[in-house]
């Protein structure tokens, strides 16, 4: 059950540890501070991901048990952040290379039957009963496996969670009155800060990325673009440096030296203050054609 069953809910899901404090960390932050309630689901345990950090390259813990420590940084994310937080239980794909791209590992997150998969976050929303969910675009933000299943799963449990036929074994349906994209990679956010950068005669780590966000896949469609339109801009740029030390708790993924911090705070601040969503369903109305909304709970207040 909800801690405060009066207070408004949002359930956040994420393919691994980490990527809830790159997408969407400073809007969460806004919505603890004014007292509401926020979740935040990683769907993965992350246990193939690399080391990031040039830093720590050697460091044994994860060299040994790249799980434990992960879950060790979601913890000290989740301390940062100050939200909710619950593991689905499934094991990271990796990011698969080579031409052709290898098979998934076998029983990993993305290789996995959507309804085996979609089960346990049905549960946990019919536990925590959300009023919001913010999940990946049908690319997943960007085309990791897990991130795409992210996706599936996410929308599939959004749908899933107040039907009493489905799922029957998942606890007492609810449900959810809105989705959203979570649109981190928004072209005229990134186009903002590169022109802001340049002018301010500083190197901007955006030049390559705004070149691959102008490609098409085999599809037609541009992996590293959202294909939903920004509708809600949520304003919380005094929560910008809790992002920066969430991320930093996640230190065999982030290098305090990389790119994440190319972009000093104050310039931040002043270029974008927002987090960028996309209203995908929503049974409490939506923002007028040409207007943008300033709030994910709209309608439910």
């Amino acid at each position: 059950m909800p801690e405060n069953p009066s207070a408004l809910r949002l359930l956040a899901v994420h393919a691994h540890p980490d990527d809830e404090s790159s997408k969407g960390a400073p809007m969460m932050a806004k919505y603890l501070a004014e007292g509401h309630e926020v979740m935040v689901v990683s769907c993965t345990d992350g246990s193939r991901g690399d080391i990031q950090n040039p830093h720590i390259l050697d460091a044994p813990h994860p060299k040994r048990d790249m799980a434990g420590a992960r879950r060790l940084e979601m913890a000290a994310a989740q301390e940062v952040l100050g939200v909710q937080h619950r593991w689905l239980g499934f094991t990271d794909s990796g990011l698969p290379e080579g031409d052709p791209l290898p098979p998934l590992p076998w029983g990993s997150f993305a290789t996995l039957p959507i309804e085996e998969a979609t089960a346990p976050l049905v549960r946990l929303m019919r536990e925590f009963r959300p009023h919001v969910v913010v999940a990946y675009d049908e690319n997943g933000g960007y085309p990791h496996p897990d991130h795409i299943m992210a996706h599936r799963v996410g929308v599939e449990a959004y749908r899933a969670a107040g039907d009493p036929a489905a799922y029957p074994d998942a606890g007492e349906p609810w449900k959810p009155s809105k989705l959203y994209y979570d649109v981190s990679f928004n072209p005229e956010k990134t186009r903002r800060i590169h022109d802001a950068l340049e002018a301010a005669g500083l190197a901007s780590p955006f030049a390559e990325w705004i070149a691959r966000a102008s490609e098409n896949d085999a599809e037609g469609h541009r992996p590293w673009t959202s294909r939903h339109p920004v509708t809600t801009q949520i304003e919380c740029a005094e929560y910008f440096d809790v992002r920066d030390r969430a991320l930093l708790a996640h230190a065999t993924q982030i290098d305090p030296d990389g790119w994440f911090f190319a972009v000093p705070l104050a310039l931040r601040q002043r270029e974008w203050p927002w987090d960028d969503f996309s209203l995908i369903d929503s049974s409490v109305g939506r923002p007028a054609e040409g207007d943008v909304e300033r709030d994910l709970f709209a309608g439910l207040r």
